[in-house]
């Protein structure tokens, strides 16, 4: 699919078909068909109304999110100490940060800044990097539909790792709009700089799909690179009470992201 919208010029679609494709309207339009045939087969026709409310009230769910996470998904786990413990001053290697969007101006700040996401992708990239003395990275461009006098995320990254937190980015890769090009120019960046093992920093449920970017752009490159996944926010992972079963806009929130990467990962994205 991705191939598909290159060869038709229509990457800039992308943010919309993903938006149709997403809760809540595949279950509405069920909502619309099943009234429409209520007319003619009023068993089948309610049955469609069901299913679609039934839809609508579990995507809006922390349950829906928790197992669509470990069914669909299933990321890898976190880096135990240890793990961190072994990286510390490893040779040829560099802490990469993925971008997790960015908003075009924050009035309290009067300039651009980094999504939530990207900021708690950020802070962990700093914390590896404080904890094993690596180079760190970002990569992030401004996105697909978004105007080209938008900042990239990478430098806003920047600004934000120097100013907020007193750490210089050694690498910024701010032209990738996608997770495909995430990896393939940070790849050709890094190898190009002499790095042969990346720790990789997303949240855990873009991770999949990232992990899988990356060994096909590192596949095409032709170099040596090892790839060390390091996933964050994952959640607790304690039982579900009955509150997870109740609406809420955390749960909507994490049901989209979630449906968001496996839609991503279908359309090769």
């Amino acid at each position: 699919m991705n191939e598909l919208l290159l060869a038709l010029s229509a990457q800039s679609w992308k943010p919309y078909i993903g938006a149709l494709l997403l809760p809540p309207v595949p279950f509405l339009v069920l909502v619309l068909l099943g009234t429409r045939l209520t007319f003619r087969s009023r068993g089948l026709g309610w049955l469609l109304v069901l299913l679609g409310c039934a839809g609508i009230w579990l995507t809006n769910t922390t349950a829906a999110g928790h197992y669509l996470r470990q069914w669909v998904l299933k990321p890898p786990p976190v880096l135990q100490p240890a793990e961190i413990a072994a990286l510390r001053r490893a040779p040829q290697t560099a802490v990469l940060v993925l971008g997790g969007g960015s908003w075009p101006l924050a009035q309290e700040y009067g300039v651009a800044v980094l999504h939530p996401r990207g900021v708690e992708r950020l802070r962990y990239g700093i914390y590896l990097a404080r904890q094993t003395g690596l180079p760190l990275a970002f990569s992030g461009g401004a996105g697909w539909g978004v105007g080209s006098d938008i900042p990239s995320e990478a430098a806003i990254a920047g600004r934000m790792a120097e100013t907020e937190f007193g750490i210089k980015l050694r690498w910024q890769e701010g032209l990738s709009r996608d997770t495909r090009e995430n990896a393939s120019r940070s790849v050709r960046l890094l190898g190009d700089e002499g790095v042969r093992h990346i720790v990789l920093v997303t949240h855990d449920y873009h991770m999949p799909r990232a992990a899988r970017a990356f060994g096909d752009a590192i596949a095409a490159s032709g170099l040596a690179i090892t790839l060390t996944l390091a996933p964050m926010g994952v959640g607790g992972g304690g039982p579900l009470d009955a509150h997870a079963w109740i609406p809420s806009l955390g749960g909507a929130a994490g049901t989209r992201l979630i449906l968001n990467e496996w839609f991503g990962r279908m359309l090769g994205a």
